[in-house]
């Protein structure tokens, strides 16, 4: 066991845990943080996608002690005081059906419009091709994801995250 230490959600937490315990049952298990969801443990569904340094990530593949002094922020953590325009757009194009993914495919809309602020379809559906909706929302998916972008643009709704 050892001291882990680093930023979740604009905060400093410290945690003991082994150092090769996947992040991913740090956050539920012992910070309590539920949003990531674990789904496959093999960073192939991307139920628990969040972001490292502004990056999206895999918290079942990465090691506890792989983050300290990092960013980590979880769903809880995106919109601050509000809800973030990809949370606002997700809700207005009535994404979620069982929702169990929502919160990684939230965060992984996120990064690509940071990069990428007016996708293409084709965009959409590469940069969100690892990201598994096993109800198949995916044309909601890709309609909030054009909403998000058209209310970042016009800049409502909350901060970027």
């Amino acid at each position: 066991m050892a001291a882990h230490q680093f930023i979740l959600n604009g905060q400093t937490v410290s945690v003991e845990a082994p150092e090769d315990l996947p992040l991913l049952w740090v956050l539920r298990d012992v910070l309590g943080v539920t949003g990531p969801k674990y789904g496959c443990g093999v960073g192939v569904c991307g139920a628990c996608t969040s972001h490292l340094d502004g990056e999206a990530f895999r918290p079942c593949l990465q090691l506890v002690g792989g983050v300290a002094g990092r960013e980590v922020m979880t769903i809880e953590g995106l919109g601050g005081e509000g809800l973030h325009p990809v949370q606002q757009a997700w809700i207005a194009e009535d994404v979620a059906q069982c929702g169990f993914c929502q919160p990684g495919q939230i965060m992984a809309a996120v990064v690509l419009l940071r990069k990428n602020p007016q996708p293409s379809d084709a965009d959409i559906d590469a940069a969100m091709s690892e990201n598994v909706c096993r109800c198949g929302t995916y044309v909601r998916i890709r309609a909030a994801i054009k909403r998000a972008a058209l209310l970042l643009r016009s800049g409502a709704g909350a901060r970027e995250g």
